[in-house]
């Protein structure tokens, strides 16, 4: 049973990958959209267990009215088909009216709506492109991925839960107060228009103070994940103290947002207990006066009074889910902030796969400054014919870096193109793109899992021995035959830590070199592979790496010429564009920058 409703929405379905509204309204549409078949039957489901719950309590009155004309020696006898009838309403139809209500809340909303919330904002995400990510928290975008979740989730459950329960109640209470007599409804009505004008006043103020200390929650959040993050840093510079000022600040400012929130709340419960006044002294006091005149019986006034009794208890808890209900509001117009944001590297409409036969590499006029005049790449043209290996010299800013990034499609060039095998890289999907190039950075981080799952993340395809074998020749096997987590899991199963921090530089380095070498994609980019190895291990990876760099286009970017010297084509760049190119023989002969920097460079490194 619970799985049949559960299943009813499958939240993880394909969707239209369009960048989400930056509206509030117009992005809970899109949320709930895949609920649309359901949400019917979810609104009369809590309609029907509303009107019920009204119209006990209106029979309740009507058993004592018979009880008090029948006396105990009758009363049974008297009306024991109708009460028969009530119990089997009471016991069997009551249940199973409102076990459906729960089910299609609870099993059928509230367990996909959150989880597809948070699929798709957390899809969105990971399609922005790097430039994204530099200019933000990973703990405020991870903090609002998770938050935008709930907040949806309990937006829509309350409304249905909360919201239409209690108009429907409030509705067949009016109805059944008016049936008894008509005076009876005129201090509920204007009790529920003094209280709705009440709760729109709180609940625009709580809208605002609710997404402001979201807002400070988030950055909060950030930046004590920051500091985690890089705790080496906090703690190889002693910056402890700094960084708790720093964290302090923020949660400072959240203590203020909370009590701001809080004095809200405060109001809002002497207000409404005020307003109750109106409810209960209207509605019973009209009673008492109707039943001394004899134009009601006591069944209807003890209907009247539970009636009214419930609305009182009611009011508050519809006033709590109503600020609540604002509240949400506010987290996802703060989350929106970030999942709103358009993608700034797409693939264009039916984008085919990147198809590479050579592995040529052409560069027309590629320019890119980063939105500004200066920096960057200018006009770069350069042509990498297949299986050649050529090395990417040159200053600190001088364009390396932008050359790779854009190579990688991490972001789209201001002007010019990029083709490997006469495929421009902009008509081909990124993935295909990225699929066909392997890269070892001079600092590349590991997934926070088993060693096994970092390097099959280069071929998750790939068996066991293909895994092992890829780690030999990158020399890690025997290191992580050593491995042992907190857990007790060893080797290929031991968990590396958040980014391999469990791990030296050089084994990060080594199972970074092995994943790459388990992708064996035709394009190779090494961006000072072998810089945090030690000389004998890194003269064994150089090895490994010339054989993985057999019939492979290869490019290195170094600071350390001696590791590049050996190319068969080295490209100088200086300000943006391409200064000087040819073997290192051919640059020393010339006597350029090239030649400049290999005489100044110290122990193998370009002396700035």
């Amino acid at each position: 049973m619970f799985r049949f409703f559960e299943n009813l929405v499958n939240p993880f379905a394909d969707f239209p990958s369009d960048t989400p509204p930056a509206t509030l309204w117009a992005y809970v549409k899109t949320q709930i959209y895949p609920f649309r078949k359901m949400l019917p039957f979810i609104a009369v489901a809590g309609l029907i267990v509303a009107l019920m719950e009204t119209g006990l309590i209106f029979y309740f009155g009507h058993v004592i009215d018979l009880m008090r004309e029948a006396g105990p020696a009758d009363f049974w006898a008297q009306n024991k088909g109708e009460l028969i009838l009530a119990i089997v309403f009471i016991m069997l139809l009551r249940p199973i009216f409102i076990g459906l209500d729960h089910f299609l809340l609870e099993q059928t909303l509230a367990s996909n709506l959150q989880e597809q919330t948070r699929w798709r904002a957390h899809k969105h995400l990971l399609g922005q492109s790097m430039g994204f990510f530099q200019n933000d928290f990973a703990g405020r975008l991870s903090n609002r991925v998770m938050q935008i979740g709930a907040a949806v989730n309990d937006s829509v459950y309350m409304s249905f839960e909360a919201l239409w329960y209690a108009a429907t109640y409030v509705m067949g209470a009016t109805f059944i107060l008016a049936q008894i007599d008509g005076r009876l409804a005129i201090p509920l009505l204007i009790w529920l228009v003094v209280y709705c004008l009440y709760v729109r006043f709180i609940a625009r103020r709580v809208a605002s103070a609710s997404e402001k200390w979201s807002d400070a929650r988030s950055l909060t959040t950030g930046r004590i994940v920051d500091a985690y993050a890089n705790i080496e840093t906090v703690k190889l510079f002693a910056t402890t103290g700094s960084e708790e000022r720093y964290a302090l600040s923020a949660i400072r400012r959240l203590r203020l947002r909370f009590q701001r929130f809080l004095r809200l709340m405060t109001e809002l419960s002497i207000g409404l207990n005020v307003i109750n006044g109106i409810l209960i002294v209207g509605v019973l006091g009209t009673a008492i006066w109707l039943w001394s005149r004899d134009l009601m019986t006591m069944g209807e006034v003890a209907a009247a009074v539970a009636l009214v009794t419930r609305m009182n208890g009611m009011s508050g808890w519809i006033m709590w889910v109503t600020v609540r209900l604002f509240d949400q509001f506010g987290i996802i117009r703060e989350g929106l902030r970030s999942i709103s944001v358009e993608q700034e590297v797409v693939d264009i409409p039916d984008a085919k796969a990147l198809v590479v036969d050579k592995g040529r590499v052409e560069i027309r006029g590629l320019t890119h400054h980063y939105g500004r005049e200066t920096g960057g790449l200018d006009g770069i043209d350069l042509v990498i014919e297949s299986g050649q290996r050529i090395g990417l010299i040159g200053r600190s800013g001088a364009g390396k870096s932008s050359l790779v990034n854009l190579l990688l499609r991490f972001r789209d060039p201001e002007g010019g193109d990029i083709l490997i095998d006469g495929q421009s890289i902009g008509d081909v999907t990124q993935d295909s793109l990225r699929g066909q190039i392997g890269m070892v950075t001079q600092d590349n981080s590991l997934l926070h899992r088993s060693v096994r799952a970092n390097i099959l993340y280069g071929r998750p395809e790939a068996t066991e021995d293909e895994m092992i074998l890829a780690a030999k020749q990158a020399e890690a096997h025997d290191f992580i035959l050593d491995l042992e987590d907190p857990q007790g899991r060893r080797g290929y199963n031991a968990q590396v830590g958040e980014r391999g921090v469990k791990l030296s530089g050089g084994q990060r380095q080594r199972i970074a070199i092995a994943r790459v070498i388990l992708k064996n994609a035709p394009i190779l980019i090494l961006d000072e592979a072998t810089s945090a190895l030690d000389s004998e291990v890194e003269a064994h990876i150089q090895k490994t790496l010339n054989t993985v760099m057999e019939n492979k286009t290869v490019i290195a970017v170094a600071h350390r010429l001696s590791t590049i010297a050996r190319m068969d084509r080295i490209v100088v760049l200086d300000l943006g564009r391409v200064l000087e190119q040819g073997t290192h023989a051919e640059l020393l002969e010339k006597g350029g920058l090239y030649a400049d920097l290999w005489s100044r460079q110290s122990g193998g490194f370009i002396d700035g």
